[in-house]
């Protein structure tokens, strides 16, 4: 492969966006992370009514969304780890080859948040979950900044495969 088909792969329009988006992402993440933990000491003061309808606590999840495929061993953590920085990897070509800023900032939101979650996997044995949102009786699962970025970009990317590419489609018709 030439220099510039290797550079094509790797980078592309929009890549300076989605990178800083990436780093962003990740390094907000952490931090806020960081700071509950050492700074807030929330594992000490319990669970915090911030609203009526959202509290802050600390939890370790040492499997994926909602506790799924629960991952106690530390082999088990750094596996999962292993496939967040991989599937980051991944979505970091596709973004390369984005066609649109939208696409480009989504798949960066979600590579970022990958990224803040598998740092967790790697320094704490599972992901440190601090929001947890209730009402009427229901509680909803805990989650973190990164998984909020995550959520972002899967919004990004339906809406631009549902609703943009749609709106192309019926113009060339």
């Amino acid at each position: 492969m030439r220099e510039g088909q290797i550079k094509s792969w790797l980078w592309g329009r929009y890549s300076g966006l989605a990178f800083a988006l990436l780093a962003a992402t990740a390094i907000l993440d952490q931090a806020h992370k960081w700071w509950m933990i050492l700074g807030y000491r929330i594992e000490e003061k319990g669970r915090v009514a911030v609203l009526p309808f959202l509290d802050l606590v600390y939890v370790l999840n040492k499997g994926i969304s909602y506790s799924l495929l629960n991952m106690s061993t530390r082999e088990g953590q750094w596996a999962l780890a292993a496939f967040a920085f991989a599937a980051s990897i991944w979505l970091w070509v596709w973004c390369a080859r984005a066609e649109s800023w939208l696409m480009a900032a989504s798949l960066a939101l979600i590579a970022g948040g990958a990224i803040g979650n598998g740092i967790d996997r790697v320094t704490l044995g599972g992901v440190a979950d601090f929001f947890l949102a209730h009402a009427y009786g229901y509680s909803w699962y805990v989650f973190n900044i990164a998984d909020v970025a995550i959520v972002a970009g899967v919004c990004g990317l339906l809406y631009e495969s549902l609703i943009v590419s749609r709106k192309g489609a019926t113009k060339s018709l």
